[in-house]
């Protein structure tokens, strides 16, 4: 039997709607370039630094553990 693969899927969209923050709003709050804001925006499943997570923590007053979840990779072959 096979474990199940898992993944990190990032919530910092969906706290940043909750709050009615937009990207450029999240990139000006949190000092972090406005690419890599949409980047993480589009990708829920995208590799970001600890450094940068806690930048957009603090600009959303949330932990960085709120910031993700780790869920089963749907993608992977079991």
């Amino acid at each position: 039997m096979r474990k199940k693969r898992l993944v990190i899927r990032l919530k910092v969209r969906e706290i940043a709607e909750s709050r009615n923050i937009n990207m450029a709003q999240l990139s000006r709050r949190s000092d972090v370039a406005y690419n890599t804001i949409r980047a993480i925006w589009d990708n829920e499943n995208r590799d970001v630094s600890i450094s940068i997570l806690d930048r957009i923590a603090r600009a959303l007053k949330v932990q960085v553990s709120d910031l993700y979840e780790v869920v089963p990779d749907d993608s992977a072959n079991t």
